[in-house]
């Protein structure tokens, strides 16, 4: 198992507005299958020290990606 993304890690700072929407949005086909849906996910305008937030709770950018490599280990394809 991958280790999960700390909030704080340097590299999240070099993603771009499309390139979350684009994490969104396959966080959004996985997850349906599994019946998770979030019908107000979005990129937030509010940042942290420079790193983006994802608008479900204004969790950071590592919540999604954590949460998307379980998704992954979760469902082939």
């Amino acid at each position: 198992m991958n280790a999960p993304v700390d909030p704080h890690d340097p590299y999240l700072r070099t993603y771009t507005e499309p390139e979350v929407t684009a994490l969104l949005l396959e966080l959004h086909e996985r997850g349906r299958p599994l019946g998770l849906r979030w019908g107000s996910i979005a990129v937030s305008d509010p940042t942290i020290d420079g790193r983006l937030l994802v608008d479900f709770g204004d969790a950071p950018l590592s919540t999604l990606l954590n949460l998307l490599t379980l998704l992954r280990q979760a469902t082939p394809g």
